[in-house]
């Protein structure tokens, strides 16, 4: 199991999906990074396109 903390940007929502851009701790774009579809049903309900999230434990929280 993966228990590493990553951070993300939101780089669009669309209906249902929020689509997530992985950064560096300090928000930095990560080289090659690949768009990360999510179900915002996973995501906290503040979220919206620009904010920026951790991943830990399985689960995410807004930074």
């Amino acid at each position: 199991m993966d228990l590493t903390v990553r951070y993300y940007a939101v780089a669009r929502i669309d209906g249902d999906y929020a689509y997530l851009m992985e950064q560096t701790e300090d928000g930095m774009a990560v080289e090659a990074a690949e768009e990360k579809c999510v179900a915002r049903a996973l995501l906290p309900a503040e979220i919206a396109e620009g904010s920026r999230v951790k991943y830990e434990m399985l689960s995410y929280e807004t930074v």
